[in-house]
């Protein structure tokens, strides 16, 4: 079995965060740890433990299952999850506007 390859999650960790605007201050009061050791994940000093992953995701508002997507050997299967939880909250409009620029992309 191969390792996890922890400077790709630091590395989707840290992009998710900008994407999403937030800071790190915030994601590490909302984990309950410290902003420097959010700042040492981020920079693949540490390695992330599993509750503070699951605590930082919850944080970000994604799975863990997006983060780890590519270490799956069908990474596709974690970004599927994610699309489908977003579109839970979402009306059947837009659920079918998603659905016609799917189908429009393809």
């Amino acid at each position: 079995m191969k390792d996890l390859n922890f400077k790709r999650i630091a590395h989707k960790l840290r992009e998710t965060r900008l994407a999403k605007g937030l800071t790190q201050e915030y994601i590490a009061n909302m984990a309950d740890v410290n902003t420097s050791h959010i700042s040492n994940i981020e920079n693949n000093r540490v390695k992330i433990s599993l509750s503070t992953l699951v605590q930082v995701c919850n944080a970000l508002g994604v799975t863990v299952d997006y983060i780890l997507s590519d270490e799956y050997l069908s990474p596709s299967l974690g970004l599927e999850q994610e699309i489908l939880r977003e579109l839970q909250d979402c009306s059947p409009q837009v659920k079918g506007q998603v659905l016609k620029i799917i189908q429009v992309l393809k």
